[in-house]
């Protein structure tokens, strides 16, 4: 049996949780679902600017687990764009850094 997967930390939930390309009704449109933790990843490292350690440790992970996440993610909007497919953003295993900051007291 394979072990669970261990919480990500997530700095804040997205405002923003669905992308579509212009000109095609939601009916007709195939979608693609990107985690919450794979568009973690993206910010960390693409719009911050972090590289892999300092982004895995703020995400209480792995460099090996970030660089995989981070590389699902990547391929994930890349279809998302390249194919046509609409982009939901939900689900993964992640916890909230403020959730994680509160149980510690800080």
């Amino acid at each position: 049996m394979a072990r669970p997967p261990k919480c990500r930390i997530v700095d804040q939930e997205p405002s923003v949780t669905y992308f579509k390309p212009r000109g095609i009704p939601l009916r007709k449109l195939e979608e693609i679902t990107l985690t919450v933790e794979g568009l973690e990843a993206i910010r960390l490292s693409d719009v911050n600017g972090l590289d892999q350690d300092a982004a895995a440790k703020r995400m209480g992970i792995s460099r090996q687990t970030f660089g995989r996440i981070l590389s699902k993610a990547r391929n994930t909007v890349a279809r998302s764009i390249v194919e046509g497919l609409g982009l939901k953003i939900e689900g993964g295993h992640y916890k909230l850094a403020d959730e994680i900051n509160e149980a510690d007291g800080k």
